[in-house]
């Protein structure tokens, strides 16, 4: 069978995972533009946009906990857009994965207080020097406080503000540290980036990562959610369930398409040149990752299991 090995994603697949993951990059980019939108959902529940990672945020007589943080430089900017919901001070951060666009911001909340929560591997990749095979590019250790000083396994139950808080680690995935997080009673629920809203997926193979866990981990967040939970996903607007479902189908297909590719002998750049995505391509190819390059993810983490 020709196959060819794994091969480097590209220098600019998944531009704001990529350059968010080390202080270096991230200190590069100005941030001076960036202004927090805040979308409430009700019942003390919002969502913040900004640049990186959907945020979420439950406020009230326990204080704020937040659902990632984004890049460091945005970290006022979010204290300030939260001061605005809520007079109550920040007292819990929640890691939905340990990539810059989402975790950024982990030692300034850390060193104002902050209680950090996340799956165990979150803290191992954070408190650890990491490779990022998409930028070919070695990313040192966070400060000990960027890392979470409370970590679980399969999952936790927070209990704040009138709401139960629901936290699953669903297995590797867009990493290897990845959790849903439904807030119950707001019926609300954060996928992190195991879903990607409207746009082909980014999948941190050097973090775990694999198509198999993506689909895995969107099927158990359609078993959680209802018919009328609102979706945040890690990138993109809030949708309803049947915008899950319709990506997870997507990923099936291209999946199934490329593993009879590679069942055939077909190497990467045959698979690519097959272009097994084209049918979806129209919906979901205009995000940073383009069809060819999520198209070569999906080929790597089929190979790499071979």
């Amino acid at each position: 069978m020709n196959r060819s090995k794994p091969s480097r994603i590209g220098s600019m697949i998944a531009v704001v995972v990529a350059t968010g993951a080390a202080g270096v990059a991230t200190a590069q980019r100005d941030f001076s533009d960036v202004r927090i939108v805040t979308t409430d959902l009700g019942a003390g529940i919002a969502m913040l946009e900004g640049r990186g990672g959907n945020i979420a945020m439950s406020s009230g007589p326990d204080g704020v906990l937040l659902v990632d943080n984004q890049f460091a430089p945005l970290t006022e900017k979010i204290r300030a857009a939260v001061a605005k919901q809520s007079s109550a001070p920040i007292r819990f951060l929640l890691n939905t994965h340990w990539h810059g666009d989402h975790a950024g911001g982990n030692e300034n909340f850390g060193r104002g207080g902050v209680v950090i929560l996340a799956h165990d591997n979150v803290r191992e990749r954070l408190s650890t020097d990491q490779y990022m095979v998409a930028q070919d590019r070695h990313v040192p250790a966070a400060p000990e406080a960027a890392w979470p000083v409370v970590t679980y396994a399969d999952g936790v139950t927070l209990h704040l503000n009138g709401q139960t808080i629901e936290v699953v680690h669903v297995d590797p995935a867009h990493t290897d540290g990845d959790s849903l997080v439904r807030f119950v009673d707001a019926d609300v629920m954060h996928t992190g980036d195991t879903f990607f809203a409207g746009r082909y997926p980014f999948i941190d193979l050097s973090s775990g990562g694999r198509i198999d866990g993506m689909i895995d981990a969107q099927e158990r967040a359609l078993a959680l959610a209802g018919r009328e939970t609102r979706i945040i996903p890690g990138h993109g607007p809030i949708v309803g369930r049947a915008a899950l479902r319709a990506n997870r189908e997507m990923l099936i297909s291209v999946r199934d398409r490329v593993r009879k590719m590679v069942e055939r002998g077909l190497d990467r750049r045959a698979v690519l040149r097959a272009r097994p995505s084209r049918e979806f391509d129209p919906e979901f190819g205009g995000g940073v990752m383009s069809p060819d390059r999520f198209v070569g993810l999906v080929y790597d983490s089929l190979v790499a299991k071979l």
